[in-house]
């Protein structure tokens, strides 16, 4: 008798389903995770680094009133930019988070554009030798002193996989990459996808996406709306704290320089598109690597989704 309860136990832990939405800025991740949630009629975690700062509407392109009246989500705007926050404590939060739903939910929904921050939930995080904690501090002075730049070419030279992959911008991400690299005489990258934790869930991760032209076209009309929704008034909101790691990101740091007086606006737009669309091909760099990742165009009816998963799990 308790083996058998103990069977079931496991099954039904085992039959735990994570679905998990993916693919390049601004190519509709948010309606799709709608759509499935009210589906499964189960609810949302977010995996967008950016989206966590309450500070931080219309610049992430978080989901909008309505849509978070649409389904329940978890870690939207729950952070302030002043918080310490990182991918281990979100990964944390995030699988208490998902032992809790599991309670009332066989499938869970999680959507976002940060990688390291999916990887983190569906894989665990990788693990890294100790290092010489003069090496962060000989990059932070050189980043004090040079800036960002010379940072993340030291990085392609040392690791062109990590430099093709990661968000070059967020200098903290730059920074650990290169003091691995230094600190062991080998790439960050050759440290990924080792011995991951077990999860006791399964995940299905559905890609989505589209032609590039289609991708930047999508890009180039997001980053207007948002102007046209007060992005400008947002950032200037935030000027006082743009030293911060957390707004050092796409959409508000090309603005900061407009108020600096550095830019024109017309330029500081510009730049926006042109980093958001690198920053979307670093996405479908990252993404890509995952061989199991069922790809769909971004126009797919969701009838064709569901028809993947239902047989991916024999629901």
């Amino acid at each position: 008798m308790l083996s058998f309860v103990l069977n079931v136990v496991i099954n039904s832990i085992m039959t735990k389903i994570l679905i998990s939405i993916v693919g390049p800025t601004a190519i509709g991740k948010t309606a799709l995770s709608i759509k499935l949630a009210n589906h499964f009629k189960t609810e949302i975690i977010s995996a967008d680094s950016r989206q966590f700062f309450k500070e931080m509407h219309i610049g992430t392109a978080a989901p909008t009133p309505l849509e978070l009246n649409q389904a329940t989500h978890h870690f939207i705007h729950h952070k302030s930019i002043e918080d310490e926050y990182n991918v281990g404590a979100f990964e944390k939060e995030a699988l208490q988070k998902l032992e809790q739903l599991y309670t009332n939910h066989d499938v869970v929904i999680m959507v976002g554009g940060s990688g390291l921050y999916v990887d983190a939930v569906t894989k665990g995080l990788d693990h890294f030798p100790d290092i010489d904690k003069n090496i962060r501090e000989k990059l932070n002075t050189q980043l004090d002193n040079e800036g960002l730049e010379p940072l993340q070419k030291e990085l392609k030279k040392l690791d062109e996989i990590t430099y093709n992959a990661i968000a070059l911008d967020n200098q903290q991400r730059v920074i650990r990459a290169l003091e691995i690299c230094i600190g062991t005489g080998k790439p960050y990258a050759s440290f990924l996808n080792k011995e991951k934790n077990n999860r006791g869930f399964k995940t299905i991760t559905i890609g989505i996406t589209a032609e590039r032209p289609i991708i930047y076209s999508r890009i180039n009309q997001r980053v207007d709306e948002m102007i046209n929704d007060g992005l400008l008034k947002e950032a200037e909101s935030l000027i006082s704290k743009q030293k911060m790691n957390a707004l050092n990101t796409v959409g508000y740091k090309e603005l900061f320089k407009h108020f600096n007086g550095e830019w024109t606006l017309d330029f500081s737009i510009s730049e926006i598109k042109k980093n958001s669309r690198r920053f979307a091909k670093r996405q479908l760099t990252w993404f890509k690597r995952n061989e199991d990742t069922l790809w769909f165009d971004y126009k797919s009816e969701l009838q064709i989704i569901l028809d993947a998963v239902n047989n991916t799990f024999n629901f």
